[in-house]
């Protein structure tokens, strides 16, 4: 296989034909996600921005906003290739590059107030975006949103009351990490159960092969309780582990509602 073959069969193909991820282009997305989380966590140490959960909560919309515009692709509002650029992984690009200056900008303006307008030029552009969809198109499968967020809450609960006999795990920022993987993991589970949908990970397409759709539930949870107790128990720095669980609430919440509210419009 030459050079070129190798780039259409593991990348090309899988966003073209929408095949789904492969082993390749997984590690390859990975290594990268590992090294952008690197450089931007670097960077905005540097220039004095804290990892809170208010940092967490601000950047909320703007995830919304990437889910949201990837249902418009979903819709086939956009053909190829404009189509392609709002697909993963240039989906995640094009959002970094409107949070990213909102983020800067208001950080320089409003100092540690930041939060607020961050969030709130998020929330403005999610906005339209999802008067555009509910506007455009029809909710035909109006209750998978609740009823995901629903078993994701009840998850997180579960968690919570667990997190509470280990005084670290009891945190705003380890709920909310729970909350958005639970999110995703029911928004799965309902989808590919009920609806016809399938999975396009790697793992847990051998997941639910191997066990069934339910499996992703209790994987989920189980995974990820062990991992909010190893970074909430472990000896890095506060700022270290806030940002680490800030990727893994973008990770839960971005597929999450995607899946949700594609699912919502039958598209």
């Amino acid at each position: 296989m030459g050079f070129w073959e190798f780039i259409k069969e593991y990348y090309i193909d899988s966003i073209v034909y929408k095949e789904g991820y492969n082993p390749v282009n997984t590690i390859t997305f990975a290594i990268i996600l590992i090294l952008a989380v690197y450089l931007l966590f670097r960077y905005l140490t540097r220039i004095g921005i804290t990892f809170d959960i208010k940092f967490s909560v601000s950047n909320l919309s703007f995830v919304v906003l990437g889910s949201s515009v990837r249902v418009i692709e979903d819709a086939a509002f956009l053909k190829p290739p404009v189509s392609y650029l709002f697909m993963t992984p240039f989906i995640y690009i094009i959002i970094f590059l409107i949070t990213f200056p909102s983020l800067l900008i208001t950080f320089k303006l409003k100092g540690k107030d930041y939060w607020k307008y961050h969030a709130g030029l998020g929330a403005t552009l999610s906005l339209l975006v999802l008067m555009f969809l509910f506007s455009s198109l029809e909710v035909i499968n109006w209750w998978v949103l609740p009823l995901s967020l629903l078993g994701a809450l009840i998850f997180t609960i579960l968690f919570k009351l667990i997190a509470s006999r280990i005084g670290k795990m009891n945190n705003p920022t380890s709920n909310l990490v729970m909350l958005a993987q639970m999110t995703d993991g029911f928004a799965t589970f309902l989808g590919i159960q009920y609806l016809g949908y399938w999975e396009l990970h790697v793992l847990p397409r051998f997941l639910i092969g191997t066990f069934g759709p339910w499996i992703m539930v209790p994987a989920k949870f189980f995974l990820f309780l062990a991992i909010l107790y190893l970074l909430d128990t472990s000896e890095e720095g506060e700022d270290v582990r806030e940002f680490v669980k800030f990727v893994l609430i973008v990770l839960g919440f971005a597929p999450g509602i995607r899946d949700a509210l594609r699912m919502m419009f039958s598209v």
